[in-house]
């Protein structure tokens, strides 16, 4: 729905004309009524026509007419005296595009210069990786004579200009070296440049990236032996090949890299991508057989040997139709998870190193659950009370001399192949961070999207205090806030967008927080 006009009752005042956008969340519209009345968002009882308007509720739903009337209720707290602003206040109706997004610290989006959604959304799902801003930065290349190195410097001083700007970005320079070194980003379709498949697309950056980007020591300093590419996004797979008519014969073992996990999707309606995985890894495969010295069939099972940092899982959407010659889109559903564990995927050897870590993020997640369990009790307590009770009890993080990452690995007993192995997850846990997403029926054809998730950093828990709204929608120049059920909608099944590229994180190791007592 587009931005209305609405008025608010309180107290005997009337505020017309209050630009309400759809859009965002409720607590945003409280944070302009907090502006207008000096009643605090949290002592706010908003009324419309259909009843309370609560913190959770869908705006887009409410079926806001232009003019329409509320009634706050909610007494303002004592508002001290102090001295005027240096600046005039503005109101939120009279800020300008960069101003509110300044305000609400919305990241910048991207402009489409025709047809580049497929782009917009890789750059921004690949932001997500905040390792790799560093490594291109600490890289410290500038623009000369190799386009392949010029692309990566052109990703570096774009990802500066979404970092600082308030408004989108319209990223010309990066588009025309990806097009001189990629050339079939360039085809032309019927009135311009044709759409272009994101996976790609994602996959001729990384190459790129691969090939100039060094890694990083365990200081964070640059290490020009290592590529940054194989180090925090390569996953590596040990191999062993049977033949089913010749038990006899010797296996045959090979490990292989890559940097990201092809799911093929799975028979029926919906499918479930741990299961994918888990299919994936067995592959019957005819081939000679040196001691039958014929065609005989093979059984491969992998197993992972190496888990990166950062784990990009491409869904298979598309198949080539001879007969319509183009790549047809499989849309049915594929249910992700927020949370990953990969541990039942890696080989015997790999999964007794992750051991020490995962012990560490169990005790951190229970301790975390009991603190939870204790503000709740703590919470109800006080309102059975009332307002006399004392506050809440911060609950404190045990100070630690602080020590390097290294440090703090030997000091959870993580093996030493492991904990030097810079980019490595040492759990097995992950966090989905980013989704690039289709909508449409072909490859070239339909709407790109990135969904990435807020950093601590981009918080918005001060309009947001529920922390609900958690994750950037990136479509093109318009970027808004989403939170975690829409972004398991984004499955698939029909014509509404479906999850093409997962991108997970390794779940940070943190100190275990002290619980309360009783």
């Amino acid at each position: 729905m587009p931005v209305v006009n609405v008025t608010v009752k309180w107290s005997g005042k009337k505020f017309d004309n209050i630009q309400l956008d759809t859009d965002l969340p409720p607590e945003v519209f409280k944070a302009q009524l907090y502006t207008l009345t000096g009643v605090e968002p949290e002592r706010q009882k908003l009324m419309g026509k259909g009843g309370m308007i609560k913190d959770d509720s869908d705006l887009n739903k409410l079926n806001i007419k232009e003019g329409q009337v509320f009634t706050m209720l909610g007494s303002a707290g004592e508002i001290p005296i102090a001295k005027p602003p240096p600046q005039p206040v503005m109101f939120m109706e009279d800020m300008t595009d960069t101003q509110i997004a300044q305000a609400l610290k919305l990241p910048a989006g991207m402009v489409n210069l025709g047809n580049t959604c497929y782009m917009n959304a890789t750059v921004q799902c690949l932001r997500a990786i905040p390792e790799l801003s560093v490594a291109l930065h600490k890289w410290g290349n500038n623009l000369g004579g190799d386009p392949y190195s010029n692309l990566a410097v052109s990703l570096r001083t774009l990802f500066g200009s979404l970092e600082t700007s308030g408004e989108a970005v319209p990223p010309l320079a990066f588009l025309q070296l990806l097009r001189t070194v990629h050339p079939q980003f360039a085809e032309q379709g019927r009135g311009g440049y044709a759409q272009q498949d994101a996976e790609e697309c994602w996959g001729q950056i990384v190459t790129t990236l691969r090939e100039k980007v060094p890694g990083l020591k365990l200081d964070g300093q640059i290490n020009t032996e290592k590529r940054f590419i194989d180090q925090f996004m390569t996953l590596e797979t040990t191999s062993t090949l049977t033949c089913d008519e010749a038990p006899a014969e010797d296996p045959t073992i090979s490990i292989e890299t890559s940097n990201k996990l092809q799911v093929t999707i799975g028979p029926g309606v919906s499918t479930y991508m741990v299961a994918d995985i888990q299919s994936g890894l067995t592959q019957a495969i005819e081939k000679h057989s040196p001691s039958l010295n014929r065609t005989a069939k093979y059984t491969k099972k992998s197993q992972f040997s190496r888990l990166p940092a950062y784990l990009a899982v491409n869904f298979v959407r598309f198949q080539w139709k001879a007969e319509q010659r183009v790549r047809a889109k499989i849309l049915k559903a594929v249910k992700f998870p927020m949370a990953l564990d990969m541990r039942q995927y890696v080989t015997a050897d790999l999964a007794e190193k992750l051991e020490p870590a995962r012990q560490r993020i169990k005790a951190v997640d229970e301790a975390s659950a009991s603190i939870k369990k204790h503000k709740k009790k703590q919470k109800e307590a006080q309102e059975t009370a009332g307002p006399s009770t004392t506050g809440t009890m911060d609950v404190d993080i045990p100070s630690r001399t602080p020590m390097s990452q290294l440090d703090f690995y030997r000091e959870l007993n993580i093996d030493s192949t492991l904990a030097e192995d810079v980019g490595a997850n040492v759990s097995g846990y992950y966090e989905l961070i980013a989704v690039l997403t289709h909508v449409g029926r072909a490859a070239d054809s339909g709407h790109y999207i990135g969904w990435v998730k807020q950093t601590k950093k981009e918080s918005t828990s001060a309009i947001d205090p529920s922390n609900k709204y958690c994750w950037w929608k990136f479509d093109d120049d318009k970027v808004s806030m989403v939170a975690d059920e829409d972004i398991l909608k984004l499955e698939g099944g029909g014509d509404w967008h479906s999850a093409y590229i997962c991108l997970y994180a390794a779940k940070p190791l943190e100190d275990i927080p002290a619980i309360p007592e009783p």
